[in-house]
Formats: C-alpha cells, structure tokens, sequence
C-alpha cells in the first residue's frame, strides 16, 4: 500500500511549514540574544531543534510509505520584534496554525483511507497541544511579570534549564 498522492504532496508541504517554524524560532532567538536574555534564546533554540525533529517525522513517514520527499522553498523569517511578550505572542499563534494544518492532514487522511497515516498524525495532534501549553505557559509568565525587571531575569534563568 503506498501513500496517495494528495497526502505526500500535504505532507511535503508540512516539511516546509516546519522547516518554516524551526527558522522562525532560531530567529527569535538570535534576537533574544540581542537582548541579553540567554535563558529565553535557549528556550528558542530548543524550539527550533524539535522542529526540524518534525520535519524529519514527516521525512521519514513519506520514505517509509514508498512516496518521495520534495523540498520547498522557505521564506526570510521575521527578525525584528517587540520583546519576549511579543515574541512568545507570535510563537502561541504560529503553533496554533501548525496545528490547525497538522488537523487537516488528520482529515485528509481519513478522507483518502490513508490509515498507516494515521498514528504519525496522532502523534503530532498530540505534540500540538504539549507545544501550544508550553508556548502558553511562558506568555502568561510574561504578561504578568512584564518585559523588563527582576522577573523577567528570572524567568530568563528558570528558561535555561529547558
């Protein structure tokens, strides 16, 4: 049973959108170096090393269904930004878009019959909401605690340990 073709080109297009976060995340943290703020560029990186661990999921799940990887081009990501809160603002909303995309691929799925997709797009229905709270967490942090001070040093410390 080989992978249909409308689900392989999907989960090419996944490839990118996460190859597009990991980029995205590496930026916020190359930006948060800039503001001195080492805990919260780890906790970035961190990110960005999970992402391009999903790109290679779906890397691997195409292979492993006999359909072919295409690469795609990604876009310059954004590289200026407000401060943490800001950041993290955009991070909880570019994670929500991962997984409205991650729920059409489940739907795609199970529209074509393509059912050995099925535990990989659980998977990651799963890791989307692990990954939504974490990026939740930390804004709410912020919000409190606001984008300069004390508390915000240490929230930068508490970062570090991811």
């Amino acid at each position: 049973m080989e992978l249909g073709k409308n689900l392989e080109n999907a989960l090419n297009e996944q490839i990118r959108e996460e190859l597009a976060s990991a980029y995205i995340y590496l930026s916020m943290a190359a930006y948060l170096e800039t503001m001195n703020l080492p805990g919260f560029a780890h906790w970035m990186q961190k990110q960005s090393d999970e992402e391009m661990e999903h790109a290679m999921k779906f890397y691997a799940h195409i292979n492993e269904r006999g359909g072919r990887v295409v690469l795609q081009a990604i876009e310059q990501p954004p590289i200026d930004f407000e401060g943490p809160t800001d950041i993290f603002e955009q991070a909880l909303k570019h994670e929500q878009y991962i997984s409205s995309r991650i729920i059409d691929l489940y739907k795609l799925a199970e529209k074509e019959g393509e059912y050995a997709s099925f535990s990989v797009l659980q998977w990651f229905v799963d890791e989307q909401v692990e990954e939504e709270e974490s990026a939740t967490e930390v804004l709410e942090y912020l919000r409190l605690i606001g984008d300069k001070g004390q508390g915000l040093l240490m929230l930068d410390r508490q970062l570090a340990q991811r």
